[in-house]
This record gives C-alpha cells, structure tokens and sequence, in this order.
C-alpha cells in the first residue's frame, strides 16, 4: 500500500511541474512555514542568503548574467565609438615633445629638417626665420594643433614653424 501512496504521490508531483512552471514563482518564505523552514534548515540563512536562493530559483541569475553581458558589450561598443570620434580629431589632445634639436640652427625654412634628440625627425612646411645668431642644440617644444598640426618652437618669443614628422 505504501508503495503505491509513494507512486501516486511521484505522479501527482510530476504531473504538477509543468503547471508549476507556468505559475508566477513564490518565495520560499511564503511558501514554507515556520516549522518547514526549521526542518530545512532554510531559517538559518540571512535575509539577503533567502533572498539569493529565491533570485536562483525563479531564474534571475541567469537574467542578471545576460544583463551584465548586455551592458558591458555596450560599454565596448561606446568605448570604440568614442575612439573613432577621437581620431577624427586627430592633434586635440595630443600632448607637446619636448626635446633638444641635434646640431646648430641658424633658421628655418619650407623644407628644412630637424632631427631632435629623441630620434624623431620634423620638416618645415610653413614658416621662415633667420636668426641673428646660430643656436647650439636649443631646447624646442614640437606643440600640437588642431586637426594634426604641428608648430616647432625655438622660442616662445619666436615666431613658430609649421612642421611634419618625417620618420
């Protein structure tokens, strides 16, 4: 007899799953009472461990899983759509090369070329000036402008040469 009580109540209970999966979840609090809570040992979590174990139950783990994928695809997606917004600004936010220039110059003009101490290599494409004196490896700043502009400066006194990174 008891063998078919457990079958009958094994049917009964297989029987109710998909109905249950249809129904709105319940919290196990509410479900459960005082003494079934003790007999589970479910009275011993905290507030927010019940709560945890409710949030897997209905499945909104998986939800928050999904959601944090979401949103941190769409965090790459605005990071790269920043980037390309960057580089067609390209020079605004450039920061400016301070070296020393190789050698002496005695002035500047379209097409004359500067190789600094960091190795980089800068032509004139804009600018003259004759100085009344050759200087001997100045201390120059290559400042950036808009839309990759470059000005070498000499001097702040000076008038400032357009140039172009030749390496």
């Amino acid at each position: 007899m008891r063998r078919i009580l457990a079958a009958f109540a094994c049917l009964l209970a297989l029987t109710a799953l998909p109905a249950a999966a249809q129904q709105a979840y319940v919290d196990l609090e509410q479900r459960l009472n005082a003494e079934q809570l003790r007999e589970t040992g479910l009275d011993k979590l905290s507030k927010a461990q019940l709560a945890a174990l409710n949030r897997i139950l209905r499945g909104e783990d998986e939800v928050q899983v999904a959601a944090a994928k979401a949103e941190a695809k769409a965090e790459v997606q605005a990071q790269r759509q920043q980037e390309a917004e960057h580089s067609a600004l390209i020079g605004l936010n450039d920061q400016p090369i301070k070296s020393r220039l190789k050698g002496d110059v005695a002035g500047w003009e379209p097409g004359t070329e500067f190789e600094l101490e960091n190795g980089q290599r800068w032509k004139v494409l804009k600018g003259q000036m004759k100085l009344r004196k050759p200087l001997n490896a100045p201390e120059i700043v290559v400042v950036p402008g808009i839309a990759g502009r470059w000005f070498l400066q000499v001097d702040e006194d000076m008038p400032k040469a357009r140039v172009y990174r030749i390496d």
